[in-house]
């Protein structure tokens, strides 16, 4: 009788999870900040919705706070929407009393878009409670610590700008 040989045991196939990367969304830095803006969204959403402001009027306002008379497409390019969101975004806010849109005097292909005085009060009623908002997430953070934050957040923002640039100028 031979002596039997011992053979290797078979490795298993991984299964189809194990063999993708893991990524724990822990260690997610896209996960991680998606759900603290999720968060600080649902909380801002609910301070100033008593006001009669959506989430979509919000940050047409926010903008229009600070650069009054936009043209609608500028305005799209600060809040980062497509054109006919934001079209459909100022028609309602136009209805509320919020923003006037006045065709542009020196190219009448442009629409520049103002606040009312009733849009620009809520200024002085919403800011604040957005203010609200942020000092309740950054509580327990040095002055250091925001900050650090805020830049390393725009560094984030830097480095997926060159990557978005990158692939238009591989289009043209």
């Amino acid at each position: 009788m031979a002596a039997s040989r011992a053979r290797p045991a078979k490795a298993k196939p991984a299964s189809p999870r194990a063999a993708k990367a893991r990524l724990p969304i822990d260690n997610s830095v896209g996960y991680q900040i998606r759900v603290a803006h999720r968060m600080l969204q649902r909380y801002r959403q609910q301070l100033v919705e008593p006001h009669g402001v959506t989430s979509g009027m919000w940050f047409f306002l926010r903008v229009l706070w600070d650069e009054d008379g936009l043209t609608q497409r500028e305005l799209s390019r600060r809040v980062g929407t497509m054109e006919p969101t934001t079209l459909l975004a100022l028609r309602a806010m136009e209805r509320k009393g919020l923003i006037r849109r006045v065709r542009n005097g020196g190219d009448r292909r442009k629409v520049n878009v103002f606040l009312t005085p009733k849009g620009r009060a809520l200024e002085a009623k919403l800011l604040p409670l957005a203010k609200d908002v942020v000092n309740t997430a950054v509580a327990g953070f040095s002055q250091r610590e925001v900050a650090t934050l805020l830049a390393m957040l725009k560094r984030i923002q830097g480095n997926l700008a060159d990557v978005a640039a990158g692939e238009s100028d591989e289009l043209a």
